[in-house]
């Protein structure tokens, strides 16, 4: 019995094939797969980087703790390793082993699968650290380069101008905003600022 053997009395496995331009056909995958003991196979055609993976959520969606994902690689799941590494970590934290049949020492359901899950989930940990390290630094860069981030203000120089100048003849915050184009609570946050 693997590490989550014991969470579910399901404790089925479920296959995922993708169709790619290289490696094995998805006939070939799929016989691999209910080969390997999956009860069940989801056949995806999304071949592209960016296209959408509908088989993928709902093989995600149907696995349940103490079932096993099947894969005939790990070309077939993860889009680069940080991805690969996020979706067993996901999977681990869920109760469900991962095994890919073509790299036979990725079973997170055997004994050192702990091993594997625990070096996984430090090479998430490290993409996200690192990402935020990237992003905090190419904020700063930008700081310094005198750019801000986020959305343009709404309220201009030029539209507090003319707010100010509408207010003085009596309109409404809500006919002010009309206006402008902007919402009434712009209007007001703009006008009850400094002069």
């Amino acid at each position: 019995m693997g590490v989550f053997g014991k969470l579910s009395n399901r404790n089925i496995s479920i296959g995922y094939a993708r169709e790619s331009a290289s490696g094995p056909s998805l006939s070939d995958q799929v016989a691999v797969l209910k080969g390997a003991g999956a009860e069940q196979v989801y056949e995806e055609r999304a071949t592209g980087a960016t296209e959408l993976r509908d088989q993928w959520n709902s093989c995600f969606e149907a696995l349940e703790p103490g079932d096993a994902l099947l894969v005939s690689d790990l070309t077939r799941v993860g889009r680069s390793t940080a991805d690969l590494a996020h979706i067993i970590s996901i999977l681990g934290e869920r109760g469900v082993s991962f095994r890919a049949l073509a790299e036979p020492w990725l079973d997170t359901g055997s004994e050192h699968g702990q091993l594997i899950l625990d070096t996984f989930r430090s090479i998430v940990n490290y993409e996200r650290s690192r990402m935020s390290e990237r992003t905090t630094a190419g904020l700063t860069a930008a700081r310094a380069r005198g750019r801000r981030g986020g959305r343009p203000p709404a309220m201009t120089p030029h539209k507090l101008e003319a707010a100010r100048s509408l207010r003085s003849k009596k309109m409404t915050l809500s006919e002010i905003a009309g206006t402008l184009g902007v919402s009434v609570s712009t209007v007001a946050r703009a006008l009850s600022g400094p002069m």
